[in-house]
């Protein structure tokens, strides 16, 4: 099979195409003939291996060769002990533990995945399992009258999670660079703000904020809150995220206000009625952009680098 690999930690170039063994599943394994793999911002983490905790289960090399977790196609082949799939099946799912989606087959655990449903595309259910589910997770809680802000707003989870706030009633902010302002209004933002050119903590103050991209020290997130507000972060450099963890919790109790690292929950469980809500027509599927097996490097890039409008999605077959 044709597979993206990579053996060092490292920029664009240390990835390459590979005509390597099929894999043949384990107990309670699915081999996926791969339709389609969307490509989320922990997927340039791990290629680069920074922030540091890109290399979880890999610290000098890393603990799998090919990238691409958000997969979905049909299910190849089952090994022992799976009893709910069979080959034939469409399936997708979030396949953070195994990986391998940039690729024409891969290993996932039955567990990891779920039944497509006929009314998705493949590529359109690749974007939800990651992006949906840290959207889900991360607006939950926002009410009718509230200020929503959100960090990182036009990418792949930002882009669902405007949507979902908004669901709620709430009054959303989105956050990200200039050329995203105009996308993020379009997929129901109330007001933009360039992180470039306007800091979001020194205006008035929000209900929730949901960061994608942390960076910030503590106190500036405090400050941008309300009092009884709530603070989630999910991503974003080691530092911010250690100091959310160990000086945010004390740091906002004395002010009556909440911040923490948002521990997304994983699996069909959380990420089927994400799915479920963009069947009903209440949540839109927002794909930027779709590449080829050999345009790997450009679709991880265009996500790194900022320039995604919602989901990035590479068609392996």
């Amino acid at each position: 099979m044709r597979a993206v690999v990579y053996e060092r930690y490292g920029q664009l170039d240390v990835l390459r195409i590979e005509t390597i063994p099929t894999p043949s599943p384990g107990a309670g394994q699915v081999l996926v003939r791969i339709a389609a793999t969307s490509v989320n911002l922990s997927d340039w983490e791990t290629l680069r291996g920074s922030p540091l905790y890109a290399r979880i289960g890999g610290l000098r090399t890393p603990a799998r060769r090919t990238l691409g977790s958000d997969i979905a196609g049909w299910v190849e082949a089952v090994g022992p002990a799976v009893t709910r799939f069979q080959p034939g099946d469409e399936v997708y799912g979030d396949n953070l533990a195994l990986k391998g989606g940039f690729a024409e087959y891969a290993i996932a655990a039955e567990s990891a995945l779920s039944r497509k449903p006929a009314a998705l595309s493949f590529a359109e259910a690749s974007a939800i399992p990651q992006a949906g589910v840290i959207a889900w997770q991360g607006t939950a809680g926002a009410a009718a009258g509230q200020r929503v802000l959100i960090n990182g707003a036009g990418g792949g989870s930002g882009s669902f999670a405007i949507q979902l706030a908004k669901r709620l009633g709430a009054h959303v902010t989105g956050v990200d660079n200039a050329g995203k302002l105009a996308f993020m209004r379009s997929v129901g933002a109330d007001a933009v703000i360039d992180y470039r050119g306007e800091d979001f903590t020194r205006g008035e103050p929000y209900d929730l904020i949901l960061d994608l991209v942390a960076h910030r020290s503590v106190f500036a997130y405090r400050r941008a809150l309300a009092p009884g507000g709530r603070y989630r972060c999910v991503g974003g450099s080691v530092g911010a995220l250690l100091r959310v963890l160990t000086v945010g919790s004390p740091a906002g109790l004395v002010t009556r206000r909440r911040l923490g690292v948002l521990a997304v929950r994983q699996g069909p469980a959380h990420f089927e009625p994400v799915a479920d809500l963009c069947l009903a027509g209440g949540l839109a599927i927002h794909i930027d952009r779709t590449f080829t097996l050999d345009e790997v490097p450009e679709a991880l890039a265009r996500v790194g680098e900022g320039n995604a409008l919602g989901k990035v999605v590479v068609a392996v077959a």
